[in-house]
C-alpha cells in the first residue's frame, strides 16, 4: 500500500488507465484548461482557512480544528465525481487514524457552495480495501489497461496519449 496515493484513490473510480499511467509517472498534460481551473480553484479557495499538510501519499488541502475535532479538507471544482473524491478523502482519513491522529472530513466544492461531511464508516473502509486491490493489480501490470471510452474522456488531459 504504501505506494498508493490519494489522487490513485481518486482515479481508481473513474479510468483505471489513469491510475496505471500515474503510477508510472506519467504525468497527464498540464496546461490542460481543466487542470489549470481546478489548480487555480484550489490555490484561491479557502485562502482564510487554508492550512495544507503533505506527506508521503497524502496531500492534504484543508486542516482545521473544528469543535475541538481536527478536520481535513478536499477542494473540488465540482461535485460530478462525488465518489472519487468521497474515496480520496476517506483514504486521508484512514491514514491519518492509522498515523493515530482522529480526524473527519469535508469535501468543499466552492462553485457550488456545497460542504459534504466524510466520515469513515466500515462499508466505506472495506471499498477502500476493495479499491487497495484494484490499484495494486492495475499498476503491477506490463501496461496500462486497454483505452474504454468513457464519459470523462472527452476533457481528460491524457486524451492525446489514449486516442492518438
Amino acid at each position: 500500500m504504501e505506494q498508493i496515493t490519494g489522487t490513485l484513490v481518486w482515479y481508481y473510480y473513474i479510468c483505471p488507465r489513469e491510475v496505471w499511467l500515474m503510477a508510472h509517472e506519467i504525468n497527464p498534460e498540464q496546461e490542460n484548461p481543466l487542470i489549470e481551473l481546478g489548480r487555480l480553484i484550489h490555490e484561491n479557495s479557502y485562502s482564510r482557512e487554508r492550512k495544507g499538510f503533505e506527506t508521503a501519499g497524502l496531500k492534504i488541502d484543508l486542516i482545521k480544528k473544528e469543535d475541538g475535532k481536527l478536520m481535513v479538507g478536499e477542494v473540488k471544482k465540482s461535485s460530478r465525481f462525488l465518489k472519487s473524491a468521497t474515496m480520496q478523502l476517506a483514504y486521508y482519513l484512514l491514514r491519518l487514524r492509522e498515523m493515530g491522529i482522529d480526524a473527519s472530513g469535508e469535501l468543499l466544492i466552492p462553485k457550488e457552495k456545497k460542504r459534504i461531511k466524510v466520515e469513515l464508516t466500515t462499508a466505506i473502509e472495506q471499498g477502500l480495501e476493495q479499491a487497495f486491490a484494484g490499484i495494486e493489480k492495475i499498476i503491477s501490470a506490463e501496461k496500462p489497461p486497454e483505452v474504454k471510452k468513457i464519459g470523462y474522456c472527452r476533457n481528460c488531459a491524457y486524451r492525446e496519449f489514449c486516442y492518438i
